[in-house]
């Protein structure tokens, strides 16, 4: 029995060599791309064009979801004061179906999830998807950059901390105290329209938004 029904990874600028071996470390064998651009200025091995040959001579194949589960959306109804409402856009009937087409896949092959941010906690495919899967009882591991996996669950327990909230998640109220902290994340690593960036959060206090700030 596997221990992840599939995995995420963020590329961040590290070199194509080693991330093959970490996804091999893992046994992975299909990567999904939920970046909203599927693109790097800076690392162009880890734009698509590129990555998709780069896996192919890996034995992996290259799967883009950045359309349904990508952290940038175009809608401007998804956004709340200029910054990306995660919970808004997991409440959209093609995220949903994003989720739905991922677990199909997952399914058939030993699936990772890849966006840029090397900290989870400042990453969607954390704050937003691996969210949304834990919610369905899926259960996800991260990969690190020195090999390690660790739980959602334990990056659950990290959040919490952060936000200086206790760590049991089977505390009473432990529920609404994890969702606040997953929104206060969210707003404070959020993608933000270039007309908000400068502008205040009118939404402290209010319930919680889960985004991501660079990628996308």
């Amino acid at each position: 029995m596997r221990a992840f029904d599939l995995f995420t990874i963020g590329h961040s600028n590290i070199a194509a060599e080693r991330f093959v071996a970490l996804l091999r470390g893992a046994r992975v064998e299909a990567v999904a791309d939920v970046r909203s651009i599927p693109a790097s200025r800076f690392c162009p091995w880890f734009s698509g064009k590129n990555l998709a040959p780069l896996l192919a001579g890996a034995n992996m194949d290259y799967l883009f979801f950045g359309a349904e589960l990508g952290g940038r959306p175009r809608d401007p109804l998804l956004y709340c004061d200029g910054v990306a409402d995660c919970e808004a856009m997991a409440r959209r009937p093609g995220f949903q179906a994003g989720l739905d087409r991922l677990l199909e896949k997952a399914g058939q092959q030993r699936l990772c999830l890849m966006c840029s941010e090397r900290d989870l906690l400042d990453c969607h495919r954390c704050l937003l998807v691996a969210r949304a899967l834990a919610m369905r009882d899926v259960t996800v591991g991260h990969i690190l950059h020195d090999g390690a996996i660790q739980s959602h669950a334990a990056i659950e327990r990290r959040l919490l901390e952060l936000a200086g909230e206790g760590s049991d998640l089977f505390a009473t109220g432990q529920e609404e105290r994890l969702a606040a902290a997953y929104h206060r994340r969210a707003r404070a690593v959020a993608y933000r329209l270039k007309s908000a960036i400068a502008a205040p959060d009118k939404t402290a206090g209010k319930r919680a938004t889960v985004i991501n700030k660079k990628s996308r």
